[in-house]
């Protein structure tokens, strides 16, 4: 028998803007949320690190802004389309310079040539790393610091364009996550139901390397993100049709989707799993806190 594919339901939104609404129904239930829709339009990073041209569909970065903190060290991936043996993913730091370099080149393309090309993502880049002057571009939103205790593990900023992707996974701390351009589509997974199809996947690859692995599920590890970790964590997460690399199991297959917007906002509780794709056309781009 196998199991059932993997249904997903719209996530509920916030009815009003209001912290402590979202406290009380939300952060100390632990359970996900949209907050009101457009709710972090106005975000001051949204304002001044990008820019909507009128010759190109989607928005492309404000260069003439970053460029004066070109020499700034990000984190950045790289990954080259491969379809034989797969991506071909490598992460580093270099300068945003090179980052922006790449982001105008292709950008500079027609659309019909831009899937093939090498991929930059500026990805979980520490706001602490960025100068004091971007960093003020990211004030603390009031649902971090009054529905808990106020305290932030961690800030991170993630642009790319386009298509991007982060595989299943969950975090060790409550994320509020910010939509600053583009769109992205999430699908979560309650702790269980997640930690099933992690394991199932796990068990696959075990089989297919007659090997021993390991139930790590740290964010965005390289296995992730290349060769066949990566096509089946892809496929048990949004290849909801095919289900044949699933074993037997009993636990309820619904999970949770959501699309969002610049200015929208997603509240991810603590130990759930969720996989993110950067849709569209143009720059995408997000940032998140991780609190308590």
């Amino acid at each position: 028998m196998k199991a059932a594919a993997l249904r997903y339901r719209a996530l509920d939104t916030l009815a009003r803007d209001s912290v402590e609404l979202f406290r009380e129904s939300f952060f100390k239930a632990q359970r996900p949320v949209v907050l009101p829709r457009g709710l972090f339009r106005d975000y001051r990073a949204a304002s001044r690190w990008f820019a909507s041209p009128s010759s190109t569909p989607g928005l492309i970065l404000n260069h003439a802004y970053l460029e004066q903190h070109g020499d700034c060290y990000v984190p950045l991936e790289l990954t080259i389309p491969g379809e034989r043996d797969g991506n071909i993913f490598e992460r580093a730091h270099r300068p945003l310079s090179l980052f922006l370099q790449w982001a105008r080149s292709v950008q500079s393309m027609p659309a019909a040539e831009q899937p093939g090309v090498p991929r930059l993502y500026l990805a979980q880049c520490q706001l602490l790393d960025l100068p004091s002057s971007l960093r003020e571009d990211f004030p603390t939103p009031s649902y971090v610091m009054q529905a808990g205790k106020g305290d932030i593990y961690d800030t991170n900023i993630w642009v790319g364009m386009a298509p991007t992707y982060t595989p299943l996974h969950r975090d060790p701390n409550p994320n509020l996550f910010v939509q600053l351009a583009g769109s992205k589509h999430v699908r979560l997974l309650a702790p269980d139901i997640g930690r099933g199809v992690f394991a199932e996947v796990r068990q696959a690859l075990d089989s297919a390397r007659a090997g021993h692995g390991h139930n790590n599920s740290a964010i965005r590890g390289d296995e992730m993100m290349k060769g066949a970790e990566r096509q089946l964590l892809d496929r048990a997460v949004w290849g909801v049709d095919d289900d044949k690399h699933r074993s037997d199991t009993t636990h309820d297959n619904t999970g949770y989707d959501a699309i969002l917007h610049p200015g929208d906002a997603l509240f991810i509780p603590t130990g759930w799993w969720h996989s993110i794709k950067g849709i569209g056309q143009g720059i995408t781009a997000s940032v998140n806190w991780w609190f308590r």
